[in-house]
């Protein structure tokens, strides 16, 4: 068996609107300890994956304009292990650029895409999870996702049916995917759960990086005929100029909507270490401990009456936070902004489209 194949992906690239105000274009929350573990995100991801692969075989794709901010948070990665976009396009034009740089190193590749704003409980078991999807993967030419018994209807995740349904959940093994949903509404996801056969995608993918490849070709042509090209680009003094060029007719879409709600290759493995995808606000709520009232409070100083299901977080470690009659809302204090809003993840993305107005550029 062939382990120095094994390469890990991170994915650090997002702007992390979700997470205005304290998450910020200059400074998005991948790189941020958002969650208050002492450690930020995009490092926790790379320290988990050292545990799995060598360290140079790990890639982290990001915007150009974090090169400095993946630099200083990752000093020991190599300047060609980092793979910067031109431009956000979404999951599925990263992976292809992720691919396609396999490819070039290792035509036998073998890669596990690992998100960088995921809370991971036990790092020993997720390390064995994807050391055994590895072994699957190695042998079974598939896209492998790992899967998460969901514990709310959350529109912001993929849902994923396996054939056997909720029995075959329980047997440990990778299962083939009956119906794979990226993102439903409300009423759908609420459906999804009630049935107790499906189970979140964790947005953690493996595979050999021939047959991604092979499933994006088929899959996403408007993305990897924009590649073609890449084998005298990549690696070369050209690659960053061909980069921007093909960046700059990618369609900005997922790899859930562009390859996985499609292929018949998609396979997925129930994981069992603790996993939360900080994401948006409301899974930060879900995440940090709750008082008496369910408030969860990541504050210095706090004086609440009436206050029931609220998510309070301030970075002003001086200041008391006061609140009287509030339920179900967010309250965000940074040094430069106080939003107060309905602890929704749609209302509060509805509301903070208003930044985008020119007045509030220094804010952003």
């Amino acid at each position: 068996m062939n382990r120095n194949n094994r390469y890990c992906v991170i994915m650090a690239g997002g702007a992390g609107t979700r997470f205005w105000p304290i998450s910020k274009t200059a400074k998005p929350k991948q790189f941020l300890d958002v969650a208050q573990t002492g450690k930020t995100f995009i490092r926790q991801a790379f320290e988990r994956c050292l545990r799995i692969v060598p360290q140079e075989n790990i890639l982290v794709v990001s915007a150009e304009k974090y090169q400095d901010l993946v630099k200083e948070q990752l000093p020991e990665l190599s300047t060609e292990n980092l793979l910067l976009e031109p431009y956000s396009r979404n999951t599925a034009p990263a992976v292809a650029y992720s691919t396609y740089s396999l490819l070039k190193r290792d035509p036998e590749a073998l890669a596990a895409i690992i998100p960088s704003d995921h809370i991971i409980d036990n790092d020993e078991l997720f390390s064995q999870t994807i050391s055994t999807a590895f072994d699957y993967i190695e042998k079974n030419d598939v896209l492998m996702t790992l899967g998460i018994i969901p514990s709310r209807p959350d529109t912001n995740y993929g849902y994923v049916q396996a054939y056997g349904g909720r029995e075959a959940y329980k047997a440990n093994e990778p299962l083939q995917i009956k119906t794979f949903t990226e993102k439903p509404d409300k009423t759908l996801a609420e459906i999804f759960i009630s049935t107790g056969e499906f189970l979140w995608n964790a947005g953690i993918f493996l595979w050999r990086a021939q047959t991604i490849r092979q499933e994006m070709e088929r899959h996403t042509p408007g993305i990897t005929t924009l590649f073609n090209g890449w084998e005298g680009a990549i690696g070369s003094k050209i690659e960053r100029e061909f980069i921007q060029r093909a960046y700059t007719g990618c369609p900005n879409i997922s790899l859930g909507y562009g390859v996985m709600e499609k292929t018949d290759r998609a396979w997925i493995y129930p994981a069992k270490f603790g996993w939360q995808d900080i994401g948006t606000w409301e899974s930060l709520y879900n995440y940090i401990p709750k008082d008496e009232k369910q408030n969860a409070i990541n504050a210095d100083k706090t004086l609440l009456e009436n206050a029931e299901g609220n998510l309070i977080v301030s970075q002003e470690k001086k200041k008391l936070i006061a609140v009287k009659g509030l339920e179900d809302y967010m309250i965000i204090d940074t040094e430069d902004a106080l939003v107060i809003c309905p602890k929704d993840d749609k209302k509060f993305k509805d509301f903070i489209s208003g930044i985008a107005m020119p007045e509030f550029e220094k804010y952003r």
